[in-house]
C-alpha cells in the first residue's frame, strides 16, 4: 500500500460541490458576493539523523477560507470543517465581519468577463508509491552517502525526505469553479563537518512534482557532504570594494526582491522604491524577466490565479526596462490599473541568462567574492538598501582561494541591478525563479 492514498483527481468534485454549497449558502444569508478557496493536502515525512530514524509523519489537513462581500464591505472566515453547521457557523461570522467592516471601494470580486474560461492541465499531479518504509531506507542511504563521502563528515543534521498530495478548488458567486490537484516530492541532506577546531554545516536537496525524477539519494548525500567540508578553514576577508557573484541558488532571492518592489500591494502603500517606475531602465538592456505560468509539471505552475483569472505569459522586464507590476485586482484598482492576473503571486519567472556557466563567471570576476548563503533580512524596500550577512568563496585570478565567512555585503538594489555584468546558464531549476549564478560588477564587502 503507498503512504498516501484518496487525495487526488477524484476527491475534486466532491470539493467543487462543497464550494458551491458555501456559495449558495453565502447567498441565503445575505452576501451579495463570495469567493471560496479549499485545499486538501496529505502527505508523508521522514526524518533521519545519526542513523537512526527520527520522524515518520503522515498529515492529512483540509480547510476553508471563504470570503464574502456585503455591497463594498469585506468580511473573512475560515474552517477546517466540512459539516453543514459548520459552514453556515463561518460564512454567518464571515457575515458578521463584513456588515461592521468599513466601507472599501475597491473591494470585490474581479469583473465577471475577467474569469478564466479555458484551464489548460499542466500535468502536476504525480503521486509517488513509496511506504514509509522505502522512505526511511532513501534517508538513510543518503545520509550515509554523505558520512562516507569524507572522513571530516562528524555529524548530521537531518536528512529528510517528503512526499505530499494536494487538491486546490476555488471558486465565486459569478460562476467561476477552478481545481487542480498537484504532487510535490522532495530530499535533503544537512550535514556538519569539523577539521583544526571549527565546525561548518551546509546541505543539498532536490525537489519535483515527480519522485522518481529526483536525485539519486547517494548523489544529494555526496554533494552535502562536498559543500560541507569545503567550507572548512573558512575566514573573514579585509574590507572591500569587489565584484560579487551570487549562486544560481541565491541569485532568485535577487529578483524575488525585484517582484516585490513591483507588486501591488507595496505600490499603492508606497513602501517601494520602484514606485511609479513603468518605462524606467532598471537593468541592462540584454536583460529581460518573462513569467511562464504554463509550463508543464513546473512547481509554480497555475491556469489560474486567485482572484480565477487565466494566467498568462508576459514580461516584467523587456530589454532591461520595467513593463508591468505584479497585480491582482485589488491592487490593480487602487492603482487605477488592470489585473495582470498574479492575485497570489508570479508563477515560473524565467531570468534571461547568457552561456557561460559558474566557472566561466568566476574567470570573468578574476578578483571577489563568490557567494553560496546568505544570512538576516537587511532589505530596506523603501529605499532599496540592501545589507546581508554572507559566506562564501575568495575568488583570485578567476579560481577560488579559500571559504569566506562572518561577512557582510552591502549596496543598493538599484545600482546591484543596473551593474549586472551577466547571468549565468547554471539555471536553478528547483524555484519559482529560474536563474543562473549573477556576476553584480561592485559591492561593499565588510569584513576584518
Amino acid at each position: 500500500m503507498s503512504a498516501v492514498e484518496n487525495v487526488g483527481p477524484e476527491a475534486l468534485s466532491k470539493l467543487q460541490e462543497q464550494v458551491e454549497q458555501i456559495i449558495a449558502e453565502a447567498r441565503r444569508q445575505g452576501a451579495s458576493a463570495c469567493e471560496v478557496a479549499v485545499s486538501l493536502e496529505q502527505g508523508l515525512s521522514t526524518t533521519v539523523r545519526q542513523r537512526e530514524v527520527e520522524t515518520v509523519e503522515f498529515n492529512r489537513d483540509q480547510g476553508f477560507g471563504i470570503t464574502l462581500y456585503v455591497g463594498q464591505r469585506k468580511g473573512s472566515a475560515s474552517t477546517s470543517a466540512s459539516g453543514a453547521e459548520a459552514i453556515r457557523e463561518t460564512v454567518g461570522a464571515a457575515l458578521a465581519i463584513a456588515e461592521h467592516a468599513s466601507e472599501d471601494p475597491f473591494a470585490g470580486l474581479a469583473e465577471p468577463g475577467l474569469m478564466a474560461r479555458e484551464l489548460p492541465d499542466l500535468d502536476l499531479y504525480h503521486p509517488w508509491s513509496i511506504t514509509p518504509e522505502q522512505s526511511v531506507e532513501l534517508a538513510l542511504e543518503c545520509e550515509a552517502t554523505a558520512f562516507a563521502s569524507d572522513a571530516r563528515i562528524s555529524n548530521a543534521d537531518g536528512t529528510s525526505l517528503s512526499t505530499h498530495r494536494s487538491c486546490r478548488v476555488y471558486g465565486n458567486s459569478h460562476g467561476f469553479l477552478g481545481s487542480y490537484a498537484s504532487t510535490r516530492h522532495s530530499l535533503s541532506c544537512v550535514m556538519i563537518a569539523e577539521s583544526a577546531g571549527q565546525m561548518q554545516r551546509d546541505y543539498w536537496y532536490d525537489v519535483s512534482r515527480q519522485g522518481e525524477a529526483l536525485a539519486s539519494a547517494a548523489s544529494i548525500g555526496q554533494r552535502a557532504a562536498q559543500r560541507t567540508v569545503a567550507r572548512l578553514g573558512a575566514r573573514p576577508v579585509a574590507t572591500c570594494e569587489v565584484p560579487v557573484v551570487f549562486s544560481a541558488e541565491l541569485a532568485g532571492g535577487l529578483f524575488g526582491h525585484f517582484l516585490a518592489a513591483v507588486s501591488g500591494g507595496n505600490l499603492y502603500r508606497k513602501s517601494s522604491f520602484l514606485e511609479d517606475s513603468l518605462g524606467q531602465q532598471l537593468f541592462p538592456e540584454w536583460l529581460s524577466l518573462h513569467e511562464n505560468p504554463h509550463i508543464p509539471r513546473a512547481l509554480a505552475s497555475a491556469a489560474f490565479d486567485a482572484d480565477g483569472l487565466a494566467t498568462y505569459a508576459k514580461p516584467f522586464v523587456q530589454d532591461g526596462v520595467i513593463v508591468s507590476y505584479v497585480l491582482g485586482t485589488y491592487s490593480g484598482r487602487k492603482l487605477g490599473l488592470p489585473s495582470t492576473a498574479n492575485a497570489g503571486g508570479v508563477h515560473n519567472l524565467l531570468v534571461s541568462h547568457g552561456h557561460e556557466d559558474q566557472r566561466a563567471l568566476l574567470k570573468r570576476m578574476g578578483r571577489g567574492l563568490l557567494v553560496t548563503e546568505l544570512m538576516g533580512q537587511g532589505l530596506n524596500l523603501v529605499t532599496g538598501d540592501y545589507s546581508r550577512g554572507a559566506a562564501g568563496f575568495w575568488v583570485e585570478h578567476g579560481e577560488i582561494q579559500y571559504p569566506v565567512q562572518e561577512v557582510t555585503i552591502a549596496g543598493n538594489l538599484r545600482d546591484m541591478f543596473r551593474q549586472i555584468v551577466a547571468v549565468g546558464s547554471d539555471l536553478e531549476m528547483r524555484s519559482n525563479i529560474r536563474s543562473g549564478s549573477v556576476l553584480i560588477e561592485r559591492m561593499t564587502v565588510a569584513g576584518s
